[in-house]
């Protein structure tokens, strides 16, 4: 009997071990192609701030406006929203979904609405010039 099961279990794991072995040859296969085909240059320029050609002026200490934190906030309260939603969207389409469900997704929506009433409120939702 117990031979029986055991060639079941140890195919169950052969694609985790394929997955495993191409997750820990890919990369270093990868590093050593891009190593052997890149073009390379010894130019002065190429160990410029930028290779764009542009002779850099000024220093690269700026300083910047803390109030970009409220840009983050919105991008991430904008792009988890949508990441979110759609999924339960095409479940909604296809199954159904229960009220629990929905109640859970009003729940979800009120505080991502609080968020953005916040955003509203500190004034990030306005174009500074």
């Amino acid at each position: 009997m117990m031979g029986d099961t055991m060639p079941g279990i140890i195919d169950s794991y052969i694609p985790v071990a394929i997955f495993l072995a191409v997750g820990l040859i890919m990369p270093p296969m990868t590093m050593f192609m891009v190593k052997q085909l890149s073009p390379r240059s010894k130019a002065a320029g190429k160990y410029a701030t930028y290779e764009s050609g542009s002779i850099p002026t000024g220093t690269a200490r700026i300083q910047f406006n803390v109030e970009y934190y409220l840009y983050a906030i919105a991008f991430v309260l904008f792009d988890i929203e949508v990441l979110f939603l759609y999924p339960w969207a095409t479940v909604y389409k296809g199954n159904g979904i229960t009220s629990i469900a929905v109640v859970e997704m009003f729940v979800f929506i009120f505080i991502l609405l609080f968020g953005y009433v916040y955003l509203w409120k500190k004034g990030a939702l306005t174009w500074v010039k």
